[in-house]
């Protein structure tokens, strides 16, 4: 009884380890996903920019169309980083997420066995209860 009783501890200990394993998923997970959404965002607005300064026709000299030219070409070669990383950081939350998920896996298999361990201390724990004997004989003794 003492071994079970341990056993049970333990189990509420490395549940509450896994729990606290899945917050900090959840809040790297929550970090990438932010950071993602930043990225895409700049990745947008980089791209915005390319194509508004690339749209330009009115130039009046020959140097001003070759400083755009050099600008929007910067503009894209950013663009194109901040895509990259984008991606990498897409990646990133999808791995974190699955790192989520497999801890809230990892933490409800351990609930789960310390539930059946404390349903498995309490039926034994309680007194077993013996079914009503049968009568010998007849009725007529």
């Amino acid at each position: 009884m003492q071994a079970e009783r341990a056993r049970l501890r333990r189990l509420q200990r490395l549940e509450r380890v896994r729990a606290i394993a899945k917050q900090t998923a959840a809040a790297e997970a929550a970090r990438a996903e932010g950071t993602l959404a930043q990225l895409e965002a700049l990745a947008e607005r980089t791209r915005a920019m390319t194509d508004e300064y690339a749209a330009r026709t009115r130039f009046s000299d020959g140097l001003e169309l070759r400083q755009i030219g050099h600008f929007v070409s910067g503009l894209q070669a950013i663009t194109r980083t901040t895509t990259g990383d984008a991606l990498q950081a897409k990646a990133l939350a999808d791995r974190k997420q699955q790192e989520l998920a497999q801890a809230e896996r990892s933490r409800a298999a351990v609930q789960d066995r310390a539930v059946a361990q404390e349903k498995a201390m309490s039926a034994r724990a309680a007194p077993q209860v013996l079914g009503a004997r049968r009568q010998v004989g007849t009725g007529l003794e």
